[in-house]
């Protein structure tokens, strides 16, 4: 007959002795104090200081902490993991101050006057007018770089992932590279000399031509890399269905990577839309509405907010319609984005059974 021994011995454990999960928060607050008090014994006025203080303190603490009680090797672990927060939050500050400051600048004269009316015959140093030729002029404007810039710049990217070879192909990736850093001036000056050979006067259409060179090699290399992500698999099952190459690459490439198409596109766009140089070379500006941007002077957003801000040394109206009109073109580069992820979305290729 057996008997079961009962013993008070614990069970073993490989398990070390390891960290509450509020220890960061513990640590961040503790080195946020601590950040503080050296901040006001220093006379540090500035708050930059103090998070830069806070941020160090934070790391050094987050890995003597864990060093003395999970040991060197985790320790290592969380102090990358406190790094990259510590990354992030200096990356987010910035943008978040930068969007606060537009915001509480920009609402003091953003309303339905300042959004339907152009300043027309009203001086910068005086109070009243709006932005609306400025808003026509940026939307036509973008509008057709886009319509000129992005087939270019696709059609470009489709021949470099399926049918580039050879010196072409190595000649065409090494100028959109060169193109991707090329100033926003220079493109501005290339369609000036162009203007000045056939002795033609500013007008939008030209600065359109300007930003699409701008915007080509941007929707080039993110429609270029997309391509890349897109299965062989798929491409060699239509090929061996008989399917044609080009009808493969319309049906079955350019649909599965149709969203992170449009996105490139989007952030090229984006990337155009506050451009100042070209558009004050090749538009010249124009405080009256011009709907037709193949004829005459025109405004934009970018250069509207150069001009009033220009001109606010010794007025506040015209300081308070530029910070307003910033405003504007942040939600316009914001509505674009949450259309591109919208339709993005939309045309994903669906998933499932």
């Amino acid at each position: 007959m057996s008997h079961a021994v009962v013993t008070d011995k614990p069970a073993s454990t490989l398990r070390g002795a390891s960290l509450p999960p509020w220890t960061p928060w513990a640590t961040a607050a503790g080195s946020l104090a601590v950040a503080v008090a050296i901040g006001l014994v220093a006379g540090l006025d500035s708050r930059v200081q103090w998070g830069l203080i806070a941020g160090l303190v934070f790391l050094l603490a987050t890995y003597g902490i864990a060093a003395r009680v999970e040991g060197r090797r985790q320790a290592k672990d969380r102090i990358a993991t406190a790094f990259v927060w510590v990354a992030f939050l200096l990356a987010v500050v910035p943008l978040a101050s930068l969007i606060w400051a537009t915001v509480q600048r920009g609402v003091t004269v953003l309303d339905g006057y300042f959004l339907t009316h152009s300043m027309g015959v009203v001086a910068d140093s005086e109070p009243g007018g709006g932005i609306y030729h400025a808003i026509l002029g940026s939307l036509e404007q973008v509008g057709l770089a886009t319509v000129i810039g992005a087939p270019i710049g696709i059609l470009t990217a489709i021949y470099l992932v399926e049918y580039g070879r050879g010196g072409l192909a190595k000649a065409v990736t090494f100028f959109v590279d060169v193109m991707t850093g090329i100033p926003s001036i220079v493109a501005g000056l290339f369609i000036l000399s162009l203007m000045l050979m056939f002795d033609m006067q500013p007008f939008g259409f030209a600065g359109s031509l300007a930003l699409a060179i701008l915007m080509m090699p941007v929707i080039v290399r993110s429609t270029e890399e997309m391509l890349k992500l897109v299965p062989n698999e798929l491409r060699e099952a239509s090929l061996a269905l008989g399917v044609p190459k080009w009808r493969t690459i319309l049906k079955v490439v350019v649909p599965t990577s149709i969203g992170g198409i449009i996105t490139g596109v989007m952030l090229s766009v984006a990337r155009i839309a506050g451009e100042t140089a070209p558009v004050l070379l090749l538009v010249f500006g124009n405080p009256f509405i011009n709907a037709n941007p193949f004829e005459g002077a025109q405004a934009s957003l970018p250069l509207y907010i150069y001009q009033q801000y220009s001109q606010s040394a010794g007025s506040q109206a015209a300081y308070d319609r530029a910070w307003a009109a910033s405003l504007t073109l942040i939600a316009f580069v914001m509505i674009l984005n949450l259309v591109a992820r919208g339709i993005a979305r939309w045309k994903a290729p669906k998933t499932g059974r």
